[in-house]
């Protein structure tokens, strides 16, 4: 019977200490995004110059990572919209009024990720809500990961619908494409 105690007794501290690690390894580690070396970057449509490039600066992001692994459990991020650069001041200060991104009244846009689906070791579906102009909208971006887990750097693809943050209808509208796509490069912080 003592005999039986004591295996029930090693398999019930194992069951705790193993539990307690689950849940760390769920919790993960919060890592900072280096916001210099980092970048999220848009290209759109315009008829007369063929493609807009233009940047949206990091103001603060954070990823929660599993145990060593490079692939997130968490995402949220926070972009400056009142300093989108194109390359053109005219343009820039037209994105910024109201006609576009109303940056006076909406002065940033958030993500925050819903679903992480890994695709390998290396590679991972990040889906979440993306609110611009005041707008909360589902947004999917197709990750790839360089480095290890120590060091992952992230290269991010998506797509955003304008007409989904309903910014006003103008007069450019007919020459603007509809849909921007995203690269976004990713580098974190050492250490966190």
């Amino acid at each position: 019977m003592r005999a039986r105690h004591h295996i029930v007794v090693v398999a019930l501290v194992a069951t705790l200490v193993a539990g307690g690690t689950l849940a760390r390894a769920q919790e993960g580690e919060q890592r900072t995004v280096d916001p210099v070396k980092s970048k999220v970057q848009f290209t759109v449509a315009h008829i007369f110059v063929e493609r807009v490039v233009g940047t949206v600066p990091i103001q603060s992001a954070t990823l929660t990572l599993a145990a060593d692994s490079p692939i997130p459990v968490a995402v949220n991020a926070v972009l400056d919209a009142t300093k989108i650069v194109t390359g053109e001041p005219d343009r820039d200060g037209s994105l910024q009024s109201p006609d576009f991104f109303d940056t006076k009244k909406f002065p940033t846009w958030t993500f925050t990720s819903t679903k992480i689906e890994a695709r390998g070791t290396a590679a991972f579906g990040l889906d979440g809500t993306l609110t611009v102009h005041g707008i909360t909208a589902p947004e999917h971006l197709d990750v790839s990961i360089r480095g290890d887990a120590a060091h992952p750097v992230y290269h991010a693809v998506g797509h955003i619908d304008r007409r989904a943050f309903k910014m006003a209808v103008t007069r450019l509208d007919p020459v603007i494409g509809m849909t921007a796509d995203l690269t976004l490069d990713i580098v974190l912080r050492p250490g966190g």
